[in-house]
């Protein structure tokens, strides 16, 4: 299959609705257009942490070295057929520079754009062209270079059918113990959900416009987790130009900045205990409670820094294989608002193997066939 901007269901999109050219940066006006930076108090933030020494691949349409970005931009790779060799710092459509800076961009002082972890390295994978066409192999292709090469976290703004390259990559990217993030897609472009958003384990990000609400445009699914903002959010664009990109893709692109500030401040932390962290502190929207707009609620990065936040396992936070042997909701996780006592199985009570000691007990008291009428038997569920 192949995969283009904008395309609809069942092809990979990249999942930014839009760019606008916004023109040259004049002094800090550049700076005072990134109005998510002061909704997400992202300032307080940074001063706990910049994501020194987390890297964060963007597996998208490459990365140019934009003024405001290149200090931060890493050599990566080219997975496309035919053009194998290239180190992914080119991007003749914009949309993965886009992304890189909204993750990483450092600015230049107070003047140009700035990411939400402006200490972190970006490692650009590029899986895309232009809007022309790309196909869905090359993504999970790029998804699995970035596994093999370092990456701590993995963006993927993009949407496609389930292919065998994505789930392998994605399932390997999860074995690495590292934090997938993907656009869980726009309307109308996207009539359900695509992979990797919809895979146990991957963080599904939907969006919110200025208003705090789940944006119009950002598709409802059960799998979708958080929210971040995704409207207007003013970034880099080749080569030292800016645009304000809306869509599920910019909004993932901070959570992935998100991430890895959480990962520069708990670095002992593993990739499900980074996303428990990021959806335990999220500011519930919408409806009560869980929904399908903005699962947990709309990223609070400050309270994902500093918040006291039960562990999954309460032994061993930070060990992947005893995370994934506890019980998990419909998206791979426990619910972030369960308390310790009531998922870990340290906390359970040792009633259950009381009443197997008295089943056993029952029936050896029972005589003949009655016995069978006596025995206790009970299934211990982990």
């Amino acid at each position: 299959m192949r995969f283009r901007f904008g395309a609809a269901a069942g092809v990979v999109t990249l999942a930014a609705a839009f760019t606008v050219p916004a023109g040259p940066a004049i002094a800090d006006s550049t700076r005072s257009a990134q109005w998510y930076l002061k909704t997400l108090d992202v300032a307080q933030a940074q001063a706990i942490t910049r994501g020194s020494s987390v890297t964060v691949a963007v597996v998208d349409s490459g990365a140019y070295p934009h003024p405001d970005l290149r200090r931060n931009l890493l050599p990566g790779r080219t997975v496309i057929a035919g053009e194998s060799g290239s180190d992914g710092r080119t991007d003749h459509d914009g949309h993965g520079t886009n992304m890189a800076a909204i993750v990483a961009a450092h600015g230049r002082g107070d003047a140009g754009v700035l990411g939400v972890a402006p200490a972190a390295k970006i490692l650009p994978v590029r899986v895309a062209d232009t809007q022309a066409q790309g196909a869905d192999a090359d993504l999970g292709n790029g998804v699995e270079w970035a596994v093999r090469n370092g990456a701590d976290v993995i963006n993927v703004s993009a949407g496609a059918g389930p292919t065998p390259e994505i789930e392998n990559a994605v399932v390997d990217a999860l074995k690495a113990d590292i934090v997938v993030v993907a656009a869980i897609g726009n309307k109308p472009e996207s009539a359900i959900s695509d992979y990797p958003a919809v895979m146990d384990g991957v963080l599904a990000v939907g969006a919110t416009g200025r208003d705090g609400k789940h944006a119009s445009f950002s598709l409802a699914d059960p799998r979708v987790q958080i929210c971040a903002p995704g409207d207007r959010i003013r970034t880099a664009m080749p080569e030292s130009t800016y645009a304000d990109s809306t869509g599920t893709s910019p909004a993932a692109a901070i959570v992935s900045g998100a991430a890895a500030l959480v990962r520069a401040k708990f670095p002992r932390l593993s990739a499900r205990e980074v996303i428990h962290r990021l959806t335990a502190t999220a500011d519930d929207v919408g409806a009560p409670g869980r929904d399908d707009e903005c699962g947990y609620g709309e990223l609070d990065i400050v309270k994902a820094l500093t918040a006291d936040v039960p562990p999954l396992v309460r032994s061993t936070a930070s060990a992947t294989a005893n995370a994934s042997s506890v019980g998990s909701g419909k998206d791979g996780y426990l619910d972030p608002r369960a308390t310790t006592a009531a998922v870990t199985p340290e906390a359970r009570p040792g009633s259950e193997r009381i009443l197997l000691v008295l089943g056993a007990l029952a029936g050896l008291v029972v005589v003949g066939g009655a016995a069978g009428l006596f025995a206790l038997q009970r299934r211990r569920r982990r």
